[in-house]
This record gives structure tokens, C-alpha cells and sequence, in this order.
């Protein structure tokens, strides 16, 4: 059983998943966001809410009704979106959770996140709002799923091997396995967000997301600078 009664606030000199991932993704981009509130997106509050439901009857207006519910205004065009996600779940045999939104919590990394659906097995996964691979997962969907893993094996005591990862709008239930090189990954991040934390400029890395970035300007003198140090 999982440790209950964690809460973030208990927490707040702990590192998130969420900010991991970001760090991961691009760590100038965090650096220059680290002080903006993240809202999630509608569509990912589409899919969010599907999820509740998944291994029981998937009825369109119902989940609708929810999701307007929990974010009034919201565009009325992403109606399709839960029609097309809903037929698409409906192809899969999911299982029912048995616990939603769990927060998981790791003392010795000083790290905190959520989990969105345990099954009645202990199996967790983690909801996505994005298409899925052929094969395979995203690298910040690998990088979550070993954070979760690693806080869950301190919280229980007991080895962890991967979870699902569930992606929504295709259907698509895959699970990962995690690897050596995804434990490594999550410590590396973890040290270069705690550096930012501190104040430190990160570098640029060399794959960073620059063509759909607004920060892209401050960036390109610097970008610079790497390539001709590299070179």
C-alpha cells in the first residue's frame, strides 16, 4: 500500500516531476519560465477527465459535462476531441482504477510528483494528452514514469519495474520498462534543476526545441558561443 496523507506543501524545498521534465526538455527555457504559474492546457483536461472513467462505460456527454465542469469556457470544438478519443480508448481493454491522482514522494532525491491512475493491481500510469509512438515512448514520458519509480520504490520498499504510459487520444496503453539509463537521466536532471533553483544559468543544449520557443532570441548568442567552442 502506498504511504497516505502526502501532501507538496510538506514538501516545498522538494524538486517536481513536472519542473524535471521541463529541465529535461530544455533547461534555458525553465530558467527563463521557472517563475511563471503553469496552467494545463483544455486539451489535456479533455483527456484527464476521460481518463477517470477508463474500464467502465465511456458515455461522450457525461465526460463532456465533467470537463466543462472543470473548466468552464472552455472551446467548445474540443467536443471532438473526446468523441475521437473515446472511440479510440473503446478499441483497448483498459482497467478500472483503483486510486486516482496519488502523490508520490521520494525523501533522499527530495523529489515529488503525481501519479494519475493505480490499477487494482498496483500497476500505475500516467496520462497523455499527445499521440503515441510506433513503438516506444517519449524521452520526458520514460523520464516520468522512472521518476515515479523511484519515489515508489522508497515509499513501499519494494523494486519497481516501469509503468504505463496512456496515451488518450490514440488509445494506446504502452507500458516502459525503466532502464539503467533512465535512472541515470532522472539524477543528471535532478542536479541541473537544483542548480537553476540556485541561480545558476544553464547552458544551451545542442537539440534544444528552439523553432517553437519564444525565448528563441535570448538564446541565439549563446547558441553560437557552444558550436564554435565545440568547434
Amino acid at each position: 500500500m502506498l504511504e497516505r496523507g502526502i501532501t507538496l506543501a510538506a514538501h516545498t524545498d522538494y524538486c517536481t516531476i513536472s519542473d524535471l521534465v521541463r529541465v529535461h526538455a530544455c533547461p534555458v527555457r525553465y530558467y527563463y519560465e521557472r517563475h511563471e504559474t503553469l496552467v494545463e492546457s483544455d486539451r489535456y483536461a479533455v483527456c484527464k477527465q476521460l481518463s477517470y472513467h477508463l474500464g467502465t462505460p465511456l458515455e461522450a456527454d457525461a465526460i463532456w459535462q465533467e470537463v466543462a465542469a472543470v473548466r468552464p469556457g472552455i472551446d467548445s470544438s474540443l467536443r471532438e476531441l473526446l468523441d475521437i478519443s473515446i472511440a479510440a480508448c473503446n478499441k483497448t481493454a483498459w482497467k478500472p482504477a483503483s486510486e486516482t491522482d496519488v502523490r508520490v514522494v521520494s525523501d533522499i532525491q527530495k523529489l515529488a510528483g503525481m501519479i494519475d491512475r493505480i490499477d487494482g493491481e498496483g500497476t500505475f500510469s500516467i496520462i497523455r494528452a499527445s499521440g503515441a509512438l510506433p513503438f516506444g515512448a517519449y524521452a520526458a514520458d520514460r523520464l516520468r514514469v522512472a521518476a515515479i519509480a523511484l519515489c515508489l520504490e522508497e515509499m513501499t520498499g519494494s523494486e519497481v519495474k516501469g509503468g504505463h504510459i496512456e496515451y488518450i487520444p490514440d488509445g494506446v496503453s504502452r507500458f516502459h520498462e525503466v532502464q539503467p539509463r533512465d535512472r541515470r537521466q532522472v539524477i543528471a536532471t535532478l542536479k541541473k534543476l537544483r542548480e537553476i533553483r540556485e541561480g545558476a544559468m544553464p547552458q544551451h543544449p545542442l537539440n534544444a526545441p528552439c523553432n517553437r520557443c519564444r525565448h528563441q532570441e535570448k538564446c541565439e548568442s549563446s547558441v553560437g558561443k557552444r558550436l564554435s567552442e565545440l568547434l
